[in-house]
């Protein structure tokens, strides 16, 4: 090998060089063409598939089109009722994704299902609520022509009413759906009587098992209005126009007349421990305006005592199993510090 430098020029170097790039760029050219051929033989093109599809009869439908169908199943005279229930199930699959949802108002299907509400066959109410529950969760468009549409009042209605249990389910769970994050319908919600129709439902021997969600869902709404206001002390906003609607909202006092605070406090003595967390959350949320109720209800002082007891020794034990931080010790604390503020 002669490894004289003179032997080279810088020309024969670049001349080497751009000769080896070539015979590379050639080579991954091949395992390109490689890759591209076993690609086709995995994959067909669409126009062949479509051209199969055809002649098999078979048709490719979008979101949008299925949703059509179903709502014309759903809505026409001709159908039976285990037709429309099962048009309105398979609606309620498509109505989860919220773009889906705002094509339901493009066409008028969201009116046929809030009119389903006032259909005589509670199968058809129920699951009218279940998909309408479904539309309006985190989707404020859909929630305001919701309110237009006349839904919050067919809602209430129908819990007000003598139906079957599982109509009721549905029909709160929509109506949770529809007042969370919409302090508009929460307003409206007050003005239609609605904390008076979910005491006489929590109050029904055969709804209580509705108690803990009606439970639930007025403390979300107390804690929706409580962060809206940090946010803006936050943020040093003080007239955003959603912190404005929030504020039209009486909720706590309406509360307070209605009765609430008692109402609470009765259904501390559930059996489930789940449902005591959530009782013992929403209470908490009510302390300032029931603070004087709390401390005059013999009842619930005695139910306080009486779970202390019973979370402590539930707590020890899961100390003993190494459980520092156990579901129980939780469910303690929150007693401790309900105690402690009321006395």
């Amino acid at each position: 090998l002669d490894i004289n430098a003179n032997t080279y020029t810088s020309q024969d170097l670049k001349s080497a060089l751009a000769k080896f790039k070539e015979g590379t760029e050639m080579e991954n050219s091949k395992d390109e063409l490689a890759r591209q051929a076993t690609v086709k033989q995995l994959f067909r093109p669409i126009e062949e598939l479509k051209k199969e599809f055809d002649e098999l009869n078979v048709v490719l439908e979008t979101d949008m089109q299925i949703m059509v169908r179903l709502i014309n199943k759903f809505n026409s005279s001709s159908s039976s009722l285990e037709e429309k229930v099962a048009a309105l199930f398979d609606l309620e699959y498509y109505v989860h994704q919220m773009d889906n949802a705002q094509d339901l108002l493009s066409f008028g299907g969201l009116q046929v299902v809030i009119n389903g509400l006032n259909s005589t066959e509670p199968l058809v109410k129920e699951y009218a609520a279940f998909v309408l529950g479904a539309a309006f969760s985190s989707n404020p468009k859909v929630q305001v022509e919701a309110i237009e549409g006349g839904a919050l009042q067919k809602l209430l209605v129908i819990l007000a009413t003598n139906q079957p249990l599982p109509a009721k389910k549905k029909v709160l769970f929509a109506l949770c759906s529809l007042l969370r994050h919409f302090p508009y319908a929460q307003q409206q919600f007050l003005k239609l009587g609605g904390l008076q129709v979910l005491r006489s439902l929590v109050q029904e021997k055969s709804a209580k098992v509705l108690a803990v969600r009606v439970v639930t869902l007025l403390y979300d709404l107390v804690t929706e209005k409580m962060f809206a206001e940090e946010e803006a002390e936050l943020t040093q906003d003080s007239s955003p126009e959603k912190l404005q609607q929030y504020r039209q909202v009486q909720l706590l006092p309406g509360l307070q007349e209605q009765g609430w605070c008692e109402i609470t406090a009765q259904l501390l003595a559930l059996p489930e421990h789940d449902a005591r967390e959530k009782v013992l959350q929403t209470l908490g949320a009510l302390l300032t305006t029931c603070r004087d109720r709390y401390r005059q209800d013999l009842q619930l002082s005695r139910t306080l005592g009486r779970l202390q007891a019973e979370y402590q020794a539930l707590a020890s034990l899961e100390l003993q199993e190494g459980e520092d931080d156990g579901y129980f010790r939780e469910l303690l604390a929150s007693i401790n510090s309900l105690m402690k503020e009321l006395r």
